[in-house]
């Protein structure tokens, strides 16, 4: 325990440094917004390297994903909201709340048990709000639920048959590269530009109850 306190401790004096007035001119730019983009990158990368279990990956993805959350503390420190320490007593004290069957005096005999007990207890905090899905997958919901605008139209502003080709798994494909790429061009960030225009549609819709 004393040796990873110890560690945590010299990484968050670091990122002190970085962000300091004699640091990274990158690391000082960056804003909570601003570290939007690679969070998810980070998240996504260290999710497919789970997913083939390298533990040298693993730890080094683990790493860029621990330097988002001290970035963020650090931000929100120079502004005098909270510091890493308040993240892990606030996270510490919200385990130990909903875990009552390790820590209190329920019972729970199995997993299914101690998911619908953890929910309960969220919707008893008024934490009731789903983690966002990726935009992609977070519109394709709300046009499931909602509509959009319609096939033809879509299929004019991207200049492609209405019907589907041979193999649309492929065109669609093509289809997104190639918005990644004017993406980059234009310097706008793809996921952020979707979630925005999604919380467009989302405000005219007038629907609390559509979220991802």
């Amino acid at each position: 325990m004393a040796r990873t306190a110890k560690a945590l401790e010299a990484l968050v004096e670091l990122v002190a440094t970085l962000r300091g007035p004699h640091g990274c001119p990158w690391d000082r730019a960056q804003t909570h917004e601003s570290l939007v983009p690679f969070l998810l990158e980070e998240a996504y990368e260290l999710a497919e390297t789970l997913r083939h279990g390298n533990p040298g990956e693993m730890r080094d993805e683990l790493g860029d994903v621990l330097l988002q959350v001290c970035l963020h503390a650090r931000i929100a420190e120079e502004r005098g909201a909270f510091d890493l320490a308040d993240v892990a007593n606030s996270l510490k004290a919200k385990l130990v709340r909903r875990h009552p069957h390790v820590f209190g005096g329920a019972c729970a005999e199995d997993a299914d048990q101690v998911r619908a007990r953890w929910d309960e207890i969220k919707r008893s905090e008024g934490s009731s709000r789903d983690l966002e899905r990726p935009a992609l997958l977070a519109l394709r919901k709300h046009l499931e639920v909602h509509g959009g605008p319609t096939v033809d139209s879509c299929a004019r502003l991207l200049g492609v048959p209405r019907q589907p080709p041979e193999d649309p798994t492929d065109r669609v494909a093509e289809l997104l590269v190639a918005v990644a790429v004017l993406a980059r061009e234009w310097r706008v960030e793809p996921e952020l530009a979707l979630r925005a225009h999604l919380d467009e549609l989302r405000g005219e819709t007038h629907d609390p109850s559509d979220r991802p």
